[in-house]
């Protein structure tokens, strides 16, 4: 059952990470985003995310995998490996 229950938690994890992939890809930013500018998108295509802070969560943990590269400024900001620069 703990198990069942992680996989569970896993996918939803995925999920967010393709709805955040989804809206920056219809959106094609020219530049990088803050997470703050990325929710305020998803705000916009009807996608709910509790804050900003949830954003950049789910965005340094795809950065570990390289989906994702983090310009780290202040404040920091986010390209997607299929957005452009």
């Amino acid at each position: 059952m703990v198990w069942e229950a992680l996989c569970m938690h896993m996918r939803i994890r995925r999920g967010e990470f393709e709805r955040i992939q989804s809206v920056l890809s219809e959106a094609d930013p020219d530049e990088p985003l803050t997470a703050r500018e990325i929710l305020t998108l998803l705000e916009k295509h009807g996608e709910e995310f509790d804050s900003a802070h949830q954003v950049a969560t789910v965005l340094g943990r795809e950065a570990e995998v390289g989906a994702v590269e983090v310009i780290r400024d202040q404040p920091y900001r986010y390209r997607l490996g299929n957005s452009r620069s």
